[in-house]
């Protein structure tokens, strides 16, 4: 740890390979690396793309990143269900 921040890059990097391991690898059988390696691809395009994380506000990395969505959380049955709006 000798650059200035380095332990909450490191935080960040462990949460990241935590999901992908326990929400892809220990699920799957790959019988080679190149099927691996295509479910890997897929589940890091979903993980930035689709999937909604509680650390941001229930938006994606890549909307956050990007600034492509406006994101507002409606009440609905006591759980909250993000909305985004879309901009062009």
């Amino acid at each position: 740890m000798d650059g200035q921040g380095r332990a909450f890059d490191n935080i960040f990097v462990e949460r990241l390979w935590r999901s992908v391991k326990y929400e892809e690898v220990y699920l799957k059988d790959y019988m080679t690396v190149k099927e691996a390696t295509r479910s890997l691809g897929a589940y890091l395009r979903f993980y930035n793309e689709r999937r909604l994380h509680q650390a941001l506000e229930y938006r994606t990395p890549y909307q956050l990143y990007t600034g492509t969505c406006t994101q507002e959380l409606e009440i609905e049955n006591i759980h909250l269900v993000p909305r985004c709006t879309f901009q062009p």
